[in-house]
């Protein structure tokens, strides 16, 4: 359990000092007065530290005011980094004490008579939620509530309509914060700014300058991403590497993901998955060092996206061990003239051979004919050699088989149809363009522009992608993963045909192993 989870554990349930149900009971026995108690923190941000300081701020200004009071303190109820008004944001606290109000008890059964916050917006920010406490608060009689503006009388008269004024005030307030955020967001992402609020992985704290090691692993991920490297190899790769988030946690593969597809790695701007663009339409770049180039960027993100069905999730299915496991067919000839086909399986060889692992055909009980075997360094060298010259034949001409995005002039005729339109519809002596002719326009105009710009970037990621093939093949196969050379086989290769060798000892041949290309499209 970590530092923080350690104080919200202390600081939720039955405080360590208080008697027990039968002892409170005996109290309140002798001294019919004394008010038992539940106090209820809350706090929205739990700021950079994560150390639950705020949470733990207010139960100590309410156990003071409780001594003072001479009450009782029977139940703390704590959300940490939760915030009140959010419809999606479920205040689990919040909820058991709407429980325990309406109970009359805590989970333990010690009575409750009342109930104290640091302030009433701690508990309700919604005026759902202060009808739904109040009305649990009022279901028994003679309860006592205490916040920062001191006792307060929820039964009196009217109390329910100054409660929901105050709700109504506190989402005005808290609405203007947001659209203040946003437009201070959004003016500083057109100046160029970093917006981050924390490091963003691959800059150093200044959020501005690369952090060396880190801006290297991206480029290396992003590299092997394109080239088919899935995102759960990387993500395995940086936790052995030792790297973490920004906020100290181990990567998983959803923060990999998002690390790779956020367009500040080419020095862009996104805001709500769009990019920031300036008034000439063009992307805004951004005052911190760039650590690929946008067509690296499109290129990775259309690759991460065209998985999983657009969602970018992990995709399932075996991890092989062995490189050419259901890529090699068994070619034997079976007794009745018909070739077996079945796919070979990669198997741990004897530990008295000089080679680790070999392929061959499954017994017959698994629709095999058990009659192929093939050592496996040698054939998967063979394999791999024949892989990396076509590759390399195909790299040499597929980049000259993407021309230039056509649809450029398309795109101008557009932005500049939209800009007219503003113009006529801001010009108070053009009669011709009303608000009912501007809105009816612009949607036409802006949806337009919307498919254009997705086509751009699908070719900006076609381009990348066929100038990453033109590198050297051969150099970087060594680097590889297991899961990336079989992705590049599987493009160029529909299987491999393993012809037996006849019985006995006998030396390997290469002959006896006939690539099937696939045909170029």
């Amino acid at each position: 359990m970590g530092k923080r989870e350690e104080v919200i554990s202390k600081l939720r349930g039955v405080p360590a000092d208080v008697p027990s149900v039968e002892e409170v009971r005996s109290m309140l026995a002798a001294d019919p007065n004394l008010k038992c108690v539940v106090c209820y923190a809350r706090i929205s941000f739990d700021g950079r530290v994560k150390d639950a300081h705020g949470i733990e701020d207010q139960h100590r200004d309410m156990s003071e005011a409780a001594r003072r009071f001479g009450w009782l303190i029977v139940y703390r109820y704590t959300d940490n980094d939760k915030s009140a008004s959010k419809e999606s944001v479920v205040r689990d606290d919040f909820e058991q004490l709407i429980t325990d109000l309406a109970a009359g008890t805590t989970p333990e059964g010690y009575p409750v008579h009342g109930v104290m916050a640091v302030n009433d917006d701690r508990l309700y920010r919604r005026p759902s939620d202060w009808e739904r406490y109040l009305k649990a608060f009022t279901s028994q009689e003679g309860r006592v509530y205490h916040d920062s503006n001191g006792l307060q009388d929820l039964y009196a008269e009217g109390f329910e309509i100054k409660g929901l004024v105050g709700v109504a005030m506190s989402l005005s307030e808290t609405r203007k914060k947001q659209r203040r955020s946003r437009n201070s967001h959004r003016s500083r992402a057109i100046r160029g700014q970093s917006v981050s609020a924390w490091r963003p992985f691959g800059w150093e704290d200044d959020k501005v300058t690369l952090r060396a090691v880190e801006a290297d692993a991206i480029r290396t991920a992003v590299h092997d991403v394109i080239a088919g490297a899935s995102i759960s190899e990387i993500t395995r790769r940086w936790k052995e590497a030792g790297f973490f988030t920004s906020r100290g946690n181990p990567f998983q593969y959803q923060t990999v993901k998002q690390v790779l597809v956020n367009a500040r790695l080419c020095g862009y701007r996104e805001i709500k998955g769009e990019i920031v663009r300036d008034g000439d339409d063009q992307p805004i770049v951004g005052e911190w060092e760039a650590i690929i180039t946008p067509k690296q960027w499109f290129a990775v993100t259309a690759k991460i996206r065209e998985r999983g069905r657009g969602t970018g999730t992990p995709r399932s299915g075996l991890v092989h061990k062995y490189l050419l496991t259901n890529i090699l067919r068994c070619g034997n000839v079976l007794e009745d003239g018909t070739v077996c086909n079945n796919k070979m399986i990669g198997i741990k060889a004897n530990d008295w051979l000089k080679y680790r692992h070999a392929y061959m055909c499954k017994k017959t009980v698994d629709g095999g004919c058990n009659k192929t075997y093939k050592r496996g360094d040698k054939t998967d060298k063979i394999i791999e050699e024949l892989v990396i010259a076509k590759l390399e034949r195909e790299a040499a001409t597929k980049a000259q088989d993407v021309p230039d995005w056509d649809k450029a002039e398309a795109l101008e005729r557009a932005l500049q149809s939209r800009r007219e339109l503003e113009r006529r519809w801001h010009d108070d002596e053009d009669t011709d363009i009303d608000d009912e002719a501007f809105f009816r326009n612009l949607p036409v105009l802006e949806r337009r522009i919307k498919e254009l710009r997705v086509d751009q970037k699908a070719h900006e990621a076609r381009k990348a992608e066929a100038e990453e093939a033109e590198a050297d093949i051969r150099k970087s196969w060594g680097a590889k993963t297991l899961t990336q050379k079989r992705e590049a086989m599987k493009k160029v290769l529909s299987a491999v045909i393993a012809l037996p060798g006849g019985k006995g000892n006998k030396t390997f041949d290469p002959d006896l192993l006939k690539p099937v290309w696939k045909t170029s499209e």
